[in-house]
């Protein structure tokens, strides 16, 4: 099969640190590529990949600092992207309504994954979208408004590369928050947690820059180098911060549609205490590989029972649900699917949903 991959322009693939989607987009490509597939993926000109990468800017546009209105650059990606599309099977959309809105002007099938929510801001595109689309989550797919044009093609669940991060089953007597500064993902309320417990924190991200007041508010000021750390945004050494830490905490305060991250702790056997928002529910298995709970009281007292947890538990978790295969084999079923869709696009029946059920790939 003869793959597009459409990646952000907003960062490399895979990134040099923060960057949810183009790690997933990298690791998509890279499986695409090793199961024996033409792939050709449109990124920034600095990514690393074993697809045919093309691409129309040198670098990934958040880490360039004489860019200030990234909107052209991420319209000519689009446009240039998809110039070619013909010459492909399918197109596969990671880089959101830059390449929705122009999917008309295409007679070969685009999928689309949601890696965001839909807000008001996008809806008029997602009307007119007359394409496929999936969800990462069934959480994120629950948020969807009523949409007469695009289909859904079904759930595939982000994967980390399993392999790459390192496991230990003993860990150091310390908490960490990772994740953007925002809040949104609630670090602040981490902070209250482990001020409440008296342990240690270690808090990881960046911080963009409408959310520098809100870190110079409610997180600054308790940073002393010694309870509450601050250590910026982390590229591979996360890892070393996941495999050694007690708990990761995911007091998220959005329905948020994934949370890479929690899979990426559970893969070094650290559980994750998390709010029952968005998709934590699907990616924690409650009272095996982390706690699942409302507020900061109950996340407090969850870490309190991070003994009755084994660390082996979450490893294999991730293992059998979020590995790379797995996430690989998922879109290649659904490329198929698609394919041979013969009922014209322009109709709103959808794709019929298989269930995803933590499939095993042999």
């Amino acid at each position: 099969m003869r793959i597009l991959q459409i990646a952000p322009l907003a960062e490399r693939v895979p990134p040099i640190r923060y960057g949810g989607t183009e790690a997933v987009v990298s690791l998509l490509a890279d499986g695409l590529v090793r199961a024996g597939h033409d792939v050709v993926l449109w990124a920034s000109g600095d990514s690393l990949t074993l697809a045919e990468l093309r691409s129309v800017y040198p670098q990934g546009l958040r880490l360039d600092p004489t860019i200030t209105n990234p909107h052209p650059y991420e319209w000519m990606h689009a446009v240039e992207a998809i110039k070619e599309a013909e010459e492909f099977d399918i197109v596969h959309n990671h880089h959101g309504e830059w390449v929705m809105a122009l999917a008309s002007s295409l007679d070969v099938p685009m999928l689309t994954t949601m890696h965001c929510l839909i807000d008001s801001n996008t809806k008029f595109i997602w009307a007119h979208y007359r394409g496929f689309f999936n969800t990462i989550s069934q959480a994120e797919r629950a948020t969807i408004p009523p949409l007469e044009g695009p289909r859904f093609a079904g759930v595939v669940y982000n994967a980390v590369e399993v392999a790459s991060f390192p496991f230990r089953a003993d860990k150091e007597d310390y908490l960490l928050f990772m994740g953007q500064i925002a809040s949104v993902k609630g670090p602040h309320l981490a902070v209250q947690v482990a001020r409440r417990l008296g342990m240690r924190l270690i808090i990881a991200g960046k911080i963009d820059p409408h959310n520098r007041q809100y870190f110079a508010e409610t997180i600054e000021p308790y940073i002393d180098g010694k309870q509450i750390q601050f250590v910026g945004e982390v590229g591979y050494e996360k890892r070393t911060l996941y495999a050694n830490a007690r708990c990761l905490l995911v007091p998220i305060c959005w329905e948020e549609p994934f949370g890479l991250i929690m899979a990426e702790a559970m893969a070094c056997g650290t559980p994750v205490i998390a709010f029952n928002r968005g998709a934590a529910p699907e990616l924690v298995v409650d009272g095996e590989t982390g706690y699942i709970v409302r507020n900061v009281d109950e996340m407090a007292e969850a870490v309190g029972r991070l003994d009755r947890l084994d660390p082996y538990r979450c490893r294999r978790h991730v293992e059998e649900d979020f590995d790379v295969p797995i996430m690989v084999q998922r879109y290649l079923e659904i490329y198929q699917r698609i394919l041979a869709w013969e009922t014209p696009l322009v109709e709103a029946t959808p794709v019929p949903v298989v269930p995803f059920q933590g499939m095993r790939v042999a």
